[in-house]
């Protein structure tokens, strides 16, 4: 049992990524929300590529979550929902890092099998496909255990032309 005091970080208190969406749909016992675009988006050089700086319907509908619960939210209104930072950075190292690694280890068996660039090329595609089927399952995982999906925070309403960010507790 550790005393108060201690040095280790509370495992409660874990660091939160905050961002802002507006309610979409309201359904009964649930409420769907699209993220809202940060300043920046749109401002790169890759704006038309992402999805997120233009007006693409399929885009942004494909951008779409849902929270579930009475939450007393309407359509049209800005909140704050928040995922856990660990949990993010998890889902991108399981997005990103589990199909490079197995890339590259593809790569390497590849060429210590077959000792040719043909070899290595063909094993690196198939640690490619197989981390990419490794990360939708534990994509699947983790979204099953709820570790993917944002939570509702509190409500925020939009700042006024001389005011910063003005948000409700409540």
């Amino acid at each position: 049992m550790l005393e108060h005091g201690s040095a280790l970080p509370d495992p409660d208190q874990r660091e939160i990524v905050e961002g802002f969406a507006r309610v979409v749909a309201v359904e009964t016992g649930r409420v769907w929300l699209e993220p809202e675009q940060s300043g920046s988006c749109g401002g790169c050089h890759s704006a038309g590529l992402c999805g997120l700086g233009n007006n693409n319907p399929r885009r942004q509908a494909a951008r779409r979550f849902p929270l579930d619960g009475e939450l007393g939210l309407k359509l049209g209104e800005r909140v704050v929902v928040g995922v856990n930072e660990g949990s993010l950075s998890r889902g991108a190292f399981v997005a990103f890092g589990v199909p490079l690694l197995l890339l590259v280890a593809g790569g390497i068996a590849g060429q210590e099998l077959g000792g040719g660039d043909g070899m290595a090329f063909a094993g690196a595609m198939g640690g490619l496909a197989a981390g990419f089927l490794l990360s939708r399952i534990l994509a699947n995982v983790m979204s099953a255990r709820g570790q993917l999906t944002p939570r509702f925070l509190r409500r925020a309403h939009a700042p006024g032309p001389d005011a910063g960010c003005h948000i409700d507790q409540g």
